[in-house]
C-alpha cells in the first residue's frame, strides 16, 4: 500500500479530465490560458475568496505573495520551526530573514505567545501555517498582529476546505496561499499552486509578478492595464494542463474531504489505546467556529523510525512530517540556534508519523494498516 495514490480517483474522473484537456489542445494555449483563469473563477468560488491567481507551485505562491505584500530585504517574518522548508526559504528568496517560534504540542502549529516572544523592531509579518488537519490559533495570532502592526500571511498550502468562523483559510489575514502538489488535497499531475486573497491591488500586483512584472493580460479581474513590465517578476504561470485536471477534481472535493474524514475517525477508533502510540490527532476545541480537514494522519510514536521500517517492510508507505526543525537546518545555520530553543518542534520532528490517508484507500486498507501498527506495538511477529 503507498502512502499516496490516486489511480481510481483518476479512473473515475477521467472522462471529465479528457473532455477538458481535449478543449486546452484545441485552444492551443498550454500555460495560463482559459483553463487557467477558468480554475481562478471556480476556486474563487469555492474558497469564497475575492480572488485567486494561479500559479507554478505552492512555493512560488509563497514567495510571490510575500513580494506583493511589501517585504523589504532584511525585514523579519515569523515563521514556526515545525513546518516545510518552503516556508522559511519562500521568506529568503522574497528578500526577508526568517525568525523561528515554536509550536502548540497538540496542533503542531505556530504558538501565539512564542511567536510575540520572537517580534522584534525589524519584525514587518507573521505567517501562520495551517498544518495536517487543523488551522493555526488566528484569533490569537491576529491579535499578535494587531499589537505590533503586523502584516499576516498564511502559509495555507495544505488547507484547502478549513475556516475560521466561516473564513476560508488564507483570507484572515493580508492573503494565503494553496498548493496543488499531487498528494495534496486536492492535488494536480504535477506542481501548481495559487494565492487568494480579498484585496484587489494585492491580487493585482501577485497576476503580474507571475508574469515577469507584466500588468495587462495576466489577471483576468484586471483587464485593460498596460502591458508594461514595471517590477521585476519572475514566470511562474500556472500550466492549463493543471488547471484541467483541478477544475475536473475540484468537482469532487466536498466528497474526497468528506471521505478524508471518515478514514481518519477509523484510524483514531482502531489505533485508541495502541502501546507505543503516544498521540493520536487531536483536533483542538476553539472559541471559533472551525473545522478539520485532515490532508494526512499524523501520530507520535515512541520508536517512529522502526515503526516506519516495520511498514515499510510490510509494504505501507508513511511519510515523516518533518525530520529535522528548520532552526537546526543547514541552510538557516547563520541565524545561530541550537538544539532545545525550540523544545515542541524539536520533539514532533522526533516522534510523529504519517500514515496513508486518501479518499482512494478502503476501511480493510485501514484495517490492514492499524493490524500492522498494533502487531508492531505489542512484539507480535508478522
Amino acid at each position: 500500500m503507498p502512502f499516496f495514490t490516486q489511480a481510481r480517483t483518476f479512473e473515475a474522473l477521467w472522462p471529465d479530465i479528457r473532455s477538458r484537456l481535449a478543449e486546452v489542445f484545441d485552444d492551443g494555449k498550454f500555460s495560463h490560458g482559459r483553463q487557467v483563469a477558468r480554475f481562478e473563477e471556480a476556486l474563487a468560488r469555492w474558497t469564497g475568496a475575492r480572488y485567486a491567481v494561479g500559479v507554478n507551485s505552492g512555493t512560488d505562491a509563497l514567495v510571490l505573495l510575500l513580494r506583493a505584500c511589501g517585504l523589504q530585504p532584511g525585514d523579519e517574518v515569523i515563521v514556526p520551526a515545525f513546518t516545510f522548508v518552503a516556508s522559511a526559504s519562500a521568506v529568503v528568496l522574497a528578500g526577508g530573514r526568517p525568525v523561528f517560534a515554536d509550536i502548540d504540542p497538540v496542533t503542531y502549529t505556530l504558538d501565539p505567545k512564542s511567536a510575540a516572544d520572537a517580534v522584534t523592531p525589524r519584525t514587518r509579518m507573521i505567517m501562520p501555517v495551517h498544518l495536517f488537519c487543523q488551522m493555526a490559533d488566528m484569533d490569537a495570532l491576529l491579535d499578535v498582529a494587531r499589537r505590533h502592526r503586523l502584516t499576516v500571511v498564511e502559509d495555507s498550502a495544505e488547507a484547502i476546505g478549513m475556516r475560521w468562523n466561516g473564513v476560508h483559510a488564507g483570507l484572515l489575514g493580508a492573503g494565503g496561499v494553496l498548493s496543488f502538489f499531487p498528494t495534496k488535497t486536492l492535488g494536480a499531475l504535477g506542481d501548481a499552486g495559487a494565492i487568494l486573497t480579498d484585496d484587489p491591488r494585492l491580487a493585482e500586483t501577485a497576476g503580474a509578478l507571475r508574469h515577469h512584472g507584466r500588468y495587462g493580460r495576466t489577471l483576468a479581474h484586471f483587464p485593460g492595464i498596460s502591458n508594461e513590465t514595471t517590477v521585476n517578476g519572475v514566470n511562474s504561470k500556472m500550466d492549463d494542463i493543471q488547471a484541467a485536471v483541478l477544475l475536473a477534481k475540484l468537482t469532487r472535493l466536498h466528497e474526497d474531504i468528506a471521505r478524508r474524514a471518515r478514514l481518519a475517525a477509523a484510524y483514531t477508533e482502531r489505533l485508541a489505546g495502541t502501546p507505543g502510540v503516544l498521540r493520536l490527532p487531536t483536533v483542538v476545541p476553539r472559541t471559533a467556529r472551525t473545522n478539520p480537514v485532515f490532508y494526512v494522519y499524523l501520530v507520535e510514536a515512541e520508536l517512529r523510525d522502526e515503526l516506519a521500517a516495520y511498514l515499510a517492510a510490510h509494504g505501507v508507505g508513511t511519510e515523516t512530517y518533518y525530520p529535522a526543525p528548520l532552526h537546526l537546518q543547514e541552510c538557516f545555520a547563520s541565524l545561530g540556534h541550537r538544539r532545545g530553543d525550540f523544545p515542541h518542534a524539536e520533539a514532533a520532528c522526533e516522534r510523529t508519523i504519517a500514515l496513508p490517508l486518501y479518499p482512494d484507500m478502503s476501511l480493510d486498507d485501514v484495517d490492514r494498516v492499524c493490524d500492522l501498527v498494533r502487531r508492531f506495538a505489542t512484539g507480535r511477529p508478522a
